[in-house]
């Protein structure tokens, strides 16, 4: 599926939303990517998914990992489509963790996915905290990539999609935007 079809579908899903937003970072933006509109529509979910999966088929891989809330889906649909198993990543006591009676094999390849990639600090959570029980994440696929520049995490990354969205810290908020009443609409507080 080409990228303009995938931007289509995003559109056509609600998921691309305009005005001014509080990110979880912190930093302002007049794009939001409310990822609830992907992943409540399972066609618009695959289709991103499959992007994934057609990009990290040739690595050898053991499991799919994801962070709450909705990275579990997607852990859920990339693992499903190339037969592996999906690891939840959840918060626990201020920071990632294997929970619930997970656990992943010392020296499991692992392929980290998430769904917005704005900073990269949820991604690098989820892979100290796969690291911490010895795993080795081997690459990263989220669906939407809005950072401003190239993240380096140490491992081939790949979007499903890539927009240009521009941030801003909260104290160079140009003063077109700040005219617009801001809204925070992720998940992290």
């Amino acid at each position: 599926m080409s990228s303009v079809n995938l931007a289509k579908l995003l559109d056509d899903s609600g998921a691309v939303l305009k005005g001014h937003f509080i990110l979880t970072s912190g930093r302002h933006s007049d794009t939001y990517f409310e990822k609830f509109r992907v992943l409540e529509n399972p066609a618009v979910l695959s289709a991103l998914c499959a992007e994934i999966v057609r990009y990290f088929e040739p690595f050898k891989l053991d499991r799919v990992a994801g962070p709450t809330t909705g990275g579990i889906l997607i852990a859920y649909e990339v693992g499903r489509q190339m037969g592996l198993p999906a690891l939840y990543v959840e918060s626990e006591d201020g920071r990632k963790a294997l929970r619930r009676g997970a656990s992943v094999k010392k020296g499991s390849q692992v392929l980290v996915v998430d769904d917005v990639l704005t900073t990269g600090v949820s991604i690098r959570e989820v892979c100290e905290a796969l690291g911490e029980h010895g795993a080795e994440v081997v690459g990263v696929g989220v669906l939407i990539d809005r950072s401003e520049g190239d993240i380096d995490l140490g491992v081939p990354l790949f979007a499903a999609h890539r927009v240009r969205a521009t941030s801003y810290a909260p104290d160079e908020v140009p003063d077109w935007l700040a005219s617009i009443p801001a809204v925070k609409p992720g998940t992290r507080k």
